[in-house]
């Protein structure tokens, strides 16, 4: 999954980043409220991790902006020192879902990432997965469409698959590119837009069979599910 951190304190950013990223997951960091809004305008997250207290602002404004702008419902946690009463039910109030008290407990972080996580992508991956006409194979790492096998490369079934998974997201050229190249490759936009050309064809996306995908002007590629056409 793909986390952007915001904490002004550049170690608290650097355990969260290291924690994080050993469960597996990309991690951004960032340390005032302005940068992480300006990354938002053009780049998406599955979870946000926001501190309370920030040079240019607070926590619970830069979560109401992002409740007010941003159209996926992204999760939020604060992590913070405050720890009132009257603090957690503003943290939330203000949009967050859930709200962790500094000094952090690395058990507990990974603890209430992973819920988050869970609760905002339930984990469909252990079997096999059907999406009208189109089957994903796990085990095989193979697609059928109307049961008929489709040949797909490795990156080409990770990012069928992350589509399927992650339908009428709109997701952002570098969250693509991280899910699929990884976040230390650097991958040319063009190797992307060939990747997305190349599933439309080869699993003939279109609006008669159901599901189209489509580019957003500088942001990147939304996923989603239409009234098929289709009369198999």
């Amino acid at each position: 999954m793909r986390i952007a951190a915001l904490d002004d304190d550049a170690l608290q950013l650097d355990l969260i980043k290291q924690a994080t990223e050993a469960m597996g997951h990309v991690c951004h960091t960032h340390q005032t409220g302005a940068d992480l809004m300006r990354t938002l305008r053009r780049e998406t997250f599955d979870l946000l991790i926001v501190d309370w207290h920030l040079p240019d602002t607070i926590g619970p404004e830069v979560v109401r902006w992002v409740r007010q702008n941003v159209v996926a419902r992204v999760p939020i946690l604060f992590v913070t020192h405050r720890q009132e009463e009257r603090d957690i039910v503003e943290g939330l109030g203000s949009g967050a879902d859930d709200f962790m008290i500094k000094p952090v407990r690395i058990g507990e972080l990974n603890a209430r990432v992973a819920a988050l996580l869970r609760r905002a992508y339930p984990d469909n991956t252990g079997g096999v997965m059907d999406f009208g006409r189109y089957r994903f194979l796990p085990e095989t790492r193979s697609i059928e469409v109307d049961g008929m096998a489709v040949e797909l490369k490795n990156r080409e079934y990770d990012l069928a698959l992350f589509l399927f998974q992650n339908m009428g997201r709109l997701l952002s050229r570098d969250h693509l590119k991280e899910v699929v190249w990884g976040q230390v490759a650097d991958v040319m936009s063009r190797s992307l837009d060939t990747h997305i050309s190349r599933l439309r064809t080869l699993l003939d996306l279109r609006p008669a069979n159901g599901f189209i995908v489509t580019a957003v002007y500088g942001v990147g590629y939304r996923f989603e599910a239409v009234e098929s056409q289709h009369k198999g």
